[in-house]
């Protein structure tokens, strides 16, 4: 059975909206050195239809010969859509069929390593109400955003985690490892 990670990136007041724009300024050596132990321990990554969007039309521009650019390429990727065809997709990817929960489950099943999520919206919110993530990797940047969508906005009922491990990057970023109780 696979292993589902989401990892997001997350202001000190909840935002997630437009990362790009408030995150750039703190990667450093440290932040690469963890995102690529995170991405080269992922057999495949899941994405929502935005994410998957934003990613395939930055990522296969990008020059080989770069261990990361060349990993998050190769990796199979399946999306989570009600407004794509398959015909739409492209770098490696799949349209998750019919309902997405159960096609995450299967999925999982039939993985035996990690498949590794990036983003959050309404698909984060589905599986966290549906009890489909096994850990979290919250990315928690010394940043106030301001207006925005929030983690998790909308959620319906408490969720209980355990923390499994903090990692502290001089930086300033701090993730955040946990996992559902």
């Amino acid at each position: 059975m696979g292993k589902l990670i989401e990892s997001t990136f997350v202001t000190l007041d909840g935002s997630v909206d437009a990362p790009h724009e408030w995150s750039a300024s703190y990667w450093d050596d440290e932040h690469a050195a963890y995102a690529s132990e995170l991405l080269f321990a992922a057999d495949a990554l899941l994405l929502g239809r935005h994410t998957y969007a934003n990613f395939a039309q930055a990522w296969p521009s990008r020059p080989a010969g770069d261990p990361y650019t060349d990993r998050i390429n190769a990796l199979p990727k399946y999306v989570a859509s009600t407004t794509l065809k398959p015909t739409e997709l492209s770098w490696n990817a799949e349209l998750l069929d019919g309902d997405v929960v159960e096609s995450v489950r299967t999925l999982k099943a039939k993985t035996s390593g990690n498949l590794l999520k990036f983003g959050t919206g309404s698909f984060s919110r589905t599986l966290l109400e549906n009890a489909l993530v096994d850990e979290y990797r919250f990315w928690v940047f010394p940043v106030v955003a301001g207006p925005g969508s929030r983690l998790f906005d909308d959620i319906a009922a408490t969720t209980h985690l355990r923390l499994l491990d903090t990692t502290r990057f001089d930086s300033g970023i701090v993730v955040h490892r946990l996992a559902p109780r």
